[in-house]
Order: C-alpha cells, then structure tokens, then sequence
C-alpha cells in the first residue's frame, strides 16, 4: 500500500476532542487523527486501484471527485448548522428566563455544536484526502464553486450567546484575506524544475516581507499549481480567483485580474514564461499574467516580475 508523507497541519485543530467531549454523547467520537488516518486510507485505496490501470488515464476526475463528494458533504452539514444556529438566535430573541426556554436554548445549542463537530470530523476527512492526492500525484485539488428580550439571563442564555459570536469570529476569519495579500500570476508552461525553485524563492521572500500574507491566484496549471503547494505547505491562506469561462469567454482571466487586483494586494509576483528548457522554443509570454502585471504597475502596486537566478 502506498503511503506519502504528509504536510497537512493539524496544529491549530487541538481543539477538536475538547469539542466533542463538550457535546456529552455517551456515543464515543472518532479522534482527529482517526478521522485523518481516514481520509489517508481512501484516497490510498482508490489510488492503488486506478493508478497503473486502464483508467489511469481519468484519475485526476475520479480522485477529485471523492474529494468533492467529501466536500460537499462539508458544506450540506455546514448549511444544517446554520438553520440551528438561526433557530439558536430566534431562541435567544423570544428568551423568557423560564425554565422551558432555558432547556429549549440548551437543546438548540448541542444539535448546533453537534453539526459543527460533524463539519470539522469531514473537514479532517476531505483534507486528509486531498492531501494523499496531492503527494501521489502532485495535483492540488479544490473546491469550484437580534436583541434579547428583559429578564434573567441564564447561563444557558450567555453560553448561546458566546456560540453566535464565536461562529460569526470563525466565519469572518475564514474569508478575510487581511491587508497583506500577495497576487501571483504565471505561464500554464511555467512548471519546470527552474521555474519551481525561482517560484518558491520569491514566495519565500514574499512571507519574509509579510509574515501574514495571504496569496492570491487563479489555480491556473503552471506555476500557479506550484505555488498553491507552496502555500498549502506553508500554511499560508490562499485566495482562488478562478475565471468564470461560462460567463466571460475569453477575457475570462482578465477578469479574474481584476478579482485579484480588487484585493488591494500589496506586491504583484508574475512569472509569464517558464525559465525551464521550453523557454528556447520563443513561446510568447503569457497574456494574463502580463496584463496584471501592467494593470498593478498602472495602479501603483508593486509589481515583481520573476526572473532566473
């Protein structure tokens, strides 16, 4: 059987046992790392079966299908905790400090911490998953697409109110890219063994400039797929903008610039050839990575254009 290694962190997910201790089921919870060994074992089977098979050549579809099936599964139990934590605030508005309301609170609170524990299980799945994916193949796979009424206030009532706002804190740190975001544009050609290392050099220089970065890319292939390993790796939040083809054609991706460049990123990174042999062909340099590094340099941003060492 094969196995990879991993660069999936898990250190800021220690929480997780506390969480499902809290729930108080007399049922026992899978462990994080059961829930990851998991995810690991999946991925791992269907890769021992197709790899080397006549269906070798449709595995990227076949893997990143599993993955989106577990990701959809995120996003359906993640839903299901929304419309308790909705049912959770209407709770919290009609509070009355009787005991009934106090018990209906407390109820609405585990179902809706149960559904979280639920998200976070699956999450440890799909990325465990993805991960395995990602060392066998190299691919990196994903995803497309009130006021509180008088009375006593009840323990019940704060411990409601405190799982809102840590939810809505949760939420917004997810999707904030904070103020320092860096745009990365390369040539869907830009995947040679030069282009890694020049790639990765600059991203690194990039962190040691913004500690807190954010990276922005379209996950075009290319250089683009090398950073976004970069960035998985170390830990660094991506930012997808992902041309829309169904609904723009062909400036699709001078869309995507403009997504990227709305970001406010501090410093634009472009890479629009590869430094690696096919470089001697004289392929003209990459039209959209180009284009956003004109549009930033119009704009004032600083603008780096990778070059060999």
């Amino acid at each position: 059987m094969r196995t990879a290694p991993s660069f999936f962190n898990t250190a800021d997910l220690d929480g997780f046992d506390a969480r499902t201790a809290a729930l108080q089921d007399p049922r026992p919870h899978p462990t994080e790392p059961q829930l990851v060994q998991l995810g690991r074992s999946l991925m791992t089977e269907v890769l021992d079966v197709v790899l080397g098979s006549a269906l070798e050549d449709h595995a990227s579809t076949i893997c990143e299908t599993l993955i989106g099936g577990l990701h959809a599964g995120v996003q359906r139990l993640e839903r299901d905790a929304d419309r308790e934590r909705e049912a959770l605030a209407n709770l919290l508005h009609d509070f009355d400090g009787s005991e009934v309301s106090d018990v209906d609170l407390q109820e609405a609170k585990t179902r809706a911490d149960a559904l979280d524990v639920a998200a976070a299980a699956l999450e440890f799945v799909r990325d465990a998953a993805a991960e395995t994916y990602a060392s066998a193949t190299g691919e990196v796979w994903s995803p497309w697409r009130g006021s509180v009424r008088g009375g006593a206030t009840s323990a019940a009532q704060i411990d409601a109110q405190s799982a809102l706002r840590s939810r809505e804190a949760r939420r917004r740190s997810q999707t904030d890219p904070g103020d320092a975001v860096v745009a990365f544009r390369a040539s869907p050609r830009s995947d040679a063994p030069e282009d890694a290392r020049r790639i990765f050099d600059a991203l690194n220089w990039a962190r040691s400039e913004w500690p807190d970065m954010s990276l922005a890319l379209t996950d075009a292939k290319g250089g683009e797929r090398l950073a976004k390993r970069w960035a998985q790796q170390k830990g660094v939040r991506l930012v997808l903008a992902k041309p829309d083809f169904a609904r723009f054609g062909r400036a699709a991706p001078f869309r995507a610039n403009d997504q990227m460049l709305a970001l406010r990123p501090v410093c634009v990174l472009v890479l629009p050839e590869t430094l690696g042999r096919a470089a001697e062909a004289g392929a003209p340099p990459f039209g959209p990575a180009m284009n956003l590094a004109d549009e930033a340099r119009r704009r004032g941003v600083r603008c780096i254009r990778i070059a060999p060492s």
